[in-house]
């Protein structure tokens, strides 16, 4: 079995929350998420939040608190993530090379239902944003998507 660490922050301004889309070589079209990514050794996960979302954004970021963590599987592969709320400063800047994000942007809170179509990402977001996610943590047996990870990240 396989262990992957995520985190990922939710960046919210005005009824709109920061969301990337990112390519990956299984899926045709990009998949808009959260910005963030996976742990690196050695680093704590709001570490890899504060760090991913500099990648992805350009955007300097904050951790205010953890918002939720949810879990899943793909096969043999077992994935947590932890997603914390964050305030973020900067421009936003898409990478212009070597990274997967395709496009970010400020996504108003009714549209992330379309926009986010994986639902292990979409409910528990949604759940935190209404303040309907009680215990803070989601479970799912079955992720839904199987991602193919860039090699280099």
């Amino acid at each position: 079995m396989t262990h992957i660490h995520l985190a990922t922050g939710v960046a919210e301004s005005g009824g709109r929350v920061l969301l990337v889309a990112s390519r990956y070589p299984t899926h045709p079209e990009p998949l808009w998420n959260l910005p963030g990514g996976r742990q690196r050794p050695g680093e704590l996960l709001a570490e890899t939040a504060i760090r991913e979302i500099r990648e992805e954004t350009g955007l300097r970021a904050r951790v205010v608190e953890l918002a939720y963590v949810s879990e899943s599987y793909d096969g043999d592969t077992h994935f947590v993530n932890a997603a914390f709320r964050v305030e973020v400063h900067g421009t936003l800047q898409i990478p212009q090379s070597g990274d997967h994000v395709a496009e970010a942007g400020w996504i108003p809170v009714g549209e992330l239902g379309a926009r986010i179509t994986v639902a292990v990402v979409r409910e528990p977001l949604v759940a935190y944003l209404r303040g309907v996610l009680a215990q803070r943590y989601v479970g799912y047996e079955h992720s839904g998507v199987t991602i193919q990870w860039p090699s280099d990240s």
